[in-house]
């Protein structure tokens, strides 16, 4: 049974195409059938006899000559062709033509084509132009039944036309809301398939986000240690050259590091096609407890940090320590770049209830004058802490305090869903 209804559907959806292709070949088609199923008896039977019928049909009817009978079926079905384009309009002259041959008192088989016209016209018309249509066909099939009314009783006549009448229009109504609901479901799965593209490119997108700020705290950070360890070690190695090869060896482990940060970061986004065998060695992302290591490494190059916790810091979830981490990574950095290395830098990472507070304040050298940041400018870095602190529902706020600069950023420990 499956496969023979996807061949019947696969046929359908192949008819449908040629139709919008050539709307005319379908119209000429019914034409065709309607001439060779319902005029054509009637044209080769106009010599009379008994195929004809019953002797009291033949004398309640006007029999026609071939050209006049031609001209009434010509009438009657010719109007079809537009059945689709314009249905009121066929409709409308066709049962023009359907009273005055009933007018004329002859019956003919081509009036199935007032059925097939109110059929067309439910189908594809307005709506409204249903009721109008339905009294006029009403009016023809009642002037049909008292034509009739020799033959056949009037009330006999009105309940088989109006039946037939009836069932022409609901089945063009039912044809009529299917194509409307098939339409609204094709219109749905065009929908949802942009929509799922969209989400696959927000969601791409949001990647190149998360991949471009994990590799500006790395690079930043770590160049900014290395270019000011460059610096010292520059001075230092036409001073002591002993204190000049303990800044090489720090400037090689700070890129080692700054190394396997960034194939840690790159190697996540190796497609699956690699294989496991392929797959680089993940280390787990940085914590608090990473953040004393952090701060020997900006103290090697110089600066001065005093760093402390209080509350239950060890509780946090791996997720809010890797934003506590990249604010602190990144306020560092920023200290590193626009304070110098002489000055001292306050740190401190407050849990408190369902809040946490990082705090980086920098204050600087007697004489020390401070690097200018660029006028109305505001770089990734703090955009990137800004963001960070936002997914946990927080703040951040940076600006000079004390002769020096304080960041600030503030977390909301909140669990998600809790809140209503």
């Amino acid at each position: 049974m499956g496969p023979l209804v996807a061949r019947f559907s696969r046929a359908g959806q192949r008819l449908r195409r040629a139709d919008q292709a050539h709307p005319w070949v379908l119209d000429t088609a019914v034409v065709v059938l309607v001439f060779l199923m319902f005029c054509l008896p009637d044209l080769l039977h106009t010599g009379g006899g008994d195929g004809d019928g019953p002797r009291r049909f033949r004398l309640a009817f006007t029999r026609l000559p071939v050209a006049g009978m031609l001209a009434l079926q010509a009438g009657l079905v010719l109007p079809l062709l537009w059945r689709r384009r314009g249905p009121a309009v066929a409709f409308g002259a066709v049962t023009a033509v359907f009273v005055v041959q009933w007018s004329l008192g002859a019956a003919l088989r081509a009036d199935i084509a007032l059925f097939i016209a109110l059929y067309s016209l439910a189908l594809h018309g307005r709506l409204r132009q249903l009721l109008w249509a339905c009294g006029v066909m009403a009016a023809a099939l009642v002037l049909v039944a008292v034509r009739a009314s020799a033959a056949v009783s009037v009330g006999d006549a009105l309940f088989f036309l109006l039946s037939t009448a009836t069932a022409a229009l609901a089945l063009g109504l039912v044809v009529r809301i299917r194509q409307a609901q098939l339409a609204g479901l094709r219109e749905r799965a065009a929908r949802l398939e942009i929509e799922r593209d969209q989400r696959s490119r927000l969601a791409a997108a949001a990647e190149r986000v998360r991949v471009a700020r994990e590799m500006h705290d790395i690079v930043g950070h770590n160049l900014s240690v290395i270019i000011t360890l460059a610096d010292a070690g520059a001075y230092a190695s036409a001073v002591a050259a002993e204190r000049g090869r303990e800044t090489l060896n720090l400037i090689g482990d700070t890129g080692r590091q700054a190394l396997g940060e960034l194939r840690r970061v790159l190697g996540v986004l190796r497609e699956a096609s690699d294989g496991p065998q392929n797959a680089p060695e993940l280390s787990p992302q940085p914590g608090l407890t990473d953040i004393d290591e952090l701060c020997e490494g900006v103290r090697a190059a110089g600066l001065e940090v005093v760093y402390r916790t209080a509350g239950d810091v060890d509780a946090l979830d791996s997720g809010v320590q890797l934003t506590v981490y990249r604010i602190v990574q990144e306020a560092l950095t920023n200290t590193l770049k626009h304070a110098g290395s002489d000055a001292r830098v306050n740190l401190a990472v407050v849990v408190k209830d369902i809040r946490l507070t990082i705090t980086v304040r920098d204050t600087r050298a007697a004489g020390a004058c401070r690097r200018p940041d660029p006028a109305n400018e505001e770089g990734h870095g703090l955009v990137g802490m800004r963001e960070r602190a936002a997914l946990y529902g927080g703040s951040l706020s940076a600006g000079p305090a004390d002769g020096g600069w304080t960041v600030e950023a503030v977390l909301d420990l909140t669990p998600q869903g809790s809140a209503q």
